[in-house]
C-alpha cells in the first residue's frame, strides 16, 4: 500500500532546525558585529598611513615620534600575547584546526580579546598580514563562548558551533558568506552534513549582514571586469596554472622554514619579534605606502584608469615593477608572518597573485593572447589560482573570488587555472598550507578527549 503524504511527512513544527538556526544566527551577529568593527579600524588607520609616511618623508624629523610609538607598540604587543603566545600568532586557523581535532584548547576569553587588540596593534602598523586569519580565530571563540556558558553544548555541538563561527568569522572579514562555509568544509571539518552546513550558512549570512551596516552593499573588493576571456586565449591559462603552482610550493617552503630561522634570534625574546618587521616597514611604506598592510587597497589602485592604460599598451618592460613589487611584498610577508604576531595570509597571497596577475596581462596583451579588455579578468584568474593552489581549498577559492568581484564572467578560467595549480602544487608535494602550519606546531592528541578523524585533503 502507497503511504499517503501524512504518513510520509514530518509534523508541524517539530523540527529541531528552528533552534539550530538560532544557534548560527546569534553567533553570526555576535561575530559580525566584532569582525565588523576590527575591519573599521583597521580601514581607517590604513588611510592614516596614506597621510603620515608621505608627510615623514617630506619632514624626516617626524620620523622620531613615530619610531619612538613603533618601540611602544612592540612592547605592548608583547605583553598582550605573552600569556597565550602559541595559541595566538599567525592567523590562528591550524590552532583552530588543531582544537576541532582535540589536539589542542583555548580559553575563549583570552584568546578573543587578545586576538582582537594584538591583531590591530600587528596590523595598522603596516605589517604585510591579512585580517582574515584572526576574524576566523575571533569567530571560533564566539562559537565556543556561545557553546560553553550559553547553550551549554556536548563536544560535538560544541565544535559545530564554533564552526559556525569559523564562517562567520570569514565571510564579515571578505563580505563572503559562501566562501564562509566552503572554507569550513573544504579546510577545517570536512563533513557536508546539513546540519553543520546550513548552521554554518545562516552564521555566515547574518555575519555579512552586520558587516553591511559599516561598509555598504557593494562586493568587497569592487574590480571593473569587461566580459570574458576569449576561447583562442585558453591555452596560455593552461601556462599560468602551471606557473602559478611552481610559485605556490615556493611560497610554502618559504612560509614553513619561517619558525626554524626565527628560533635561532635568541638575543631577541619571541614576544618581542615583532620589532624586526615593525622596524623594517617603515622604509617601505617611506618608498611606498600603498604596499603596506594586507592589502585590499593596493589591488584597487592596479586597477586605476592611469595605471590600467599603462599596463594595457603591453609595453613588456612594464613588468618590471610589478615584479619588484612582488619580491618586495613576497619577502616581506614572510618576514611579518615569521615573527610571533597575530596576522593572516588570505590577503597577502591574493595580492601576491594579483601582481603576478599583471605580469601574465602585460605578456598576454603584448603578444596578442588575450584583448586589453581582459587584463581585470587575467589578474583575478591569477589570484584564484595562486591562493586555490596555496591553500589547497579550490572551492573556496572560487566561491571567495566571485563573491569578493561580484562577477561571474570569469568563473571558467578561473576553475582551469586553479585546477591546474593545484595540480601541480600536488605533484611537488604540497599541502594545505594551515594542515601543514598545523603539523610544524607538533600537535598531540589531548588525552580524555574522543578521537576525530580528520582529512586533510
Amino acid at each position: 500500500m502507497i503511504k499517503t503524504a501524512k504518513q510520509v511527512l514530518a509534523k508541524p513544527f517539530t523540527s529541531n532546525f528552528f533552534f539550530i538556526f538560532l544557534q548560527g544566527i546569534m553567533i553570526g551577529m555576535i561575530t559580525g558585529l566584532i569582525v565588523g568593527t576590527f575591519r573599521w579600524i583597521i580601514d581607517h588607520t590604513m588611510k592614516f598611513l596614506f597621510f603620515i609616511y608621505p608627510l615623514m618623508r617630506q619632514k624626516p624629523i617626524y620620523l622620531i615620534p613615530y619610531v619612538i610609538a613603533t618601540l611602544l607598540i612592540v612592547f605592548i604587543l608583547g605583553q598582550v600575547i605573552k600569556p597565550v603566545l602559541n595559541n595566538i600568532t599567525g592567523s590562528g586557523v591550524p590552532q583552530v584546526e588543531a582544537v576541532m581535532l582535540n589536539e589542542n584548547k583555548m580559553n575563549w576569553w583570552s584568546i578573543l580579546w587578545r586576538k582582537y587588540v594584538g591583531g590591530l596593534l600587528a596590523i595598522c602598523p603596516g605589517l604585510f598580514l591579512g585580517r582574515e586569519g584572526p576574524c576566523i580565530q575571533m569567530g571560533a571563540m564566539v562559537g565556543q563562548a556561545f557553546g560553553e556558558n550559553l547553550f551549554h553544548a556536548d563536544p560535538d555541538d560544541l565544535k559545530r558551533l564554533q564552526g559556525c563561527g569559523i564562517a562567520a568569522g570569514l565571510s564579515a572579514a571578505f563580505s563572503a558568506p559562501l566562501a564562509g562555509v566552503f572554507f569550513l568544509v573544504e579546510e577545517i571539518t570536512f563533513n557536508f552534513t546539513p546540519k553543520e552546513v546550513l548552521t554554518a550558512l545562516a552564521a555566515a549570512m547574518s555575519s555579512d549582514l552586520m558587516t553591511l551596516f559599516f561598509f555598504g552593499t557593494q562586493p568587497c573588493l569592487y574590480l571593473p571586469l569587461e566580459k570574458s576571456l576569449p576561447l583562442t586565449s585558453y591555452w596560455f591559462v593552461t601556462i599560468m596554472g602551471v606557473v602559478l603552482g611552481l610559485l605556490a610550493h615556493l611560497y610554502q617552503y618559504c612560509l614553513l622554514s619561517l619558525k626554524p630561522v626565527y628560533s635561532k634570534l635568541t638575543k631577541i625574546p619571541k614576544i618581542y619579534h615583532s620589532i624586526i618587521p615593525l622596524l623594517l616597514v617603515i622604509p617601505i611604506g617611506l618608498w611606498n605606502a600603498t604596499l603596506l598592510g594586507g592589502s585590499h587597497d593596493f589591488i584597487s589602485s592596479l586597477f586605476e584608469p592611469i595605471f590600467m592604460k599603462n599596463i594595457q599598451t603591453g609595453t613588456l618592460s612594464l613588468m618590471l615593477l610589478p615584479l619588484i613589487w612582488f619580491i618586495v611584498r613576497f619577502i616581506f610577508s614572510m618576514i611579518s608572518y615569521g615573527a610571533s604576531v597575530p596576522g593572516g595570509i588570505f590577503m597577502p597571497i591574493l595580492v601576491l597573485g594579483a601582481l603576478l596577475g599583471v605580469v601574465f596581462a602585460v605578456i598576454m596583451i603584448h603578444f596578442n593572447i588575450a584583448p586589453k579588455r581582459c587584463y581585470g579578468i587575467i589578474i583575478v584568474t591569477s589570484m584564484c589560482a595562486y591562493f586555490g593552489a596555496i591553500e589547497k581549498a579550490p572551492f573556496t577559492a572560487l566561491t571567495l573570488l566571485t563573491e569578493m568581484v561580484g562577477s561571474v564572467e570569469q568563473i571558467f578560467p578561473m576553475l582551469i587555472t586553479t585546477f591546474i595549480a593545484y595540480f601541480v602544487l600536488d605533484l611537488l608535494g604540497g599541502k594545505p598550507i594551515y594542515a601543514a602550519l598545523r603539523i610544524q606546531m607538533n600537535y598531540h592528541k589531548l588525552s580524555n578527549l574522543p578521537e576525530v578523524k580528520h582529512a586533510e585533503e
